[in-house]
């Protein structure tokens, strides 16, 4: 397995898209860098539209994640209700 892992500007609306990703994916590691917020885990990492509603409350499109998504990496599964990283050995 190999790490996956997204790279969101460090503003305001992407520390509530990290708290969602934090709780949809326990086992995540989030490093902090000037401006940019790294995320990163072992094989599979998911990102869903109703948690982050949750944690902006509001409503929330996923296009949205796209205004402060810096790289990522993995291979990209996306729709209107998640993004997924995954990565296959």
């Amino acid at each position: 397995m190999s790490k996956v892992y997204i790279a969101l500007q460090d503003n305001d609306l992407s520390r509530y898209i990290v708290e969602a990703i934090e709780e949809d994916n326990p086992d995540v590691t989030v490093i902090h860098n000037p401006a940019m917020i790294r995320i990163e885990n072992e094989g599979y990492l998911v990102v869903n539209r109703e948690t982050v509603e949750e944690k902006l409350g509001r409503d929330w499109d996923m296009q949205e994640l796209h205004l402060n998504l810096i790289t990522l990496g993995g291979n990209v599964d996306e729709d209107d209700d998640k993004l997924s990283l995954s990565w296959n050995a």
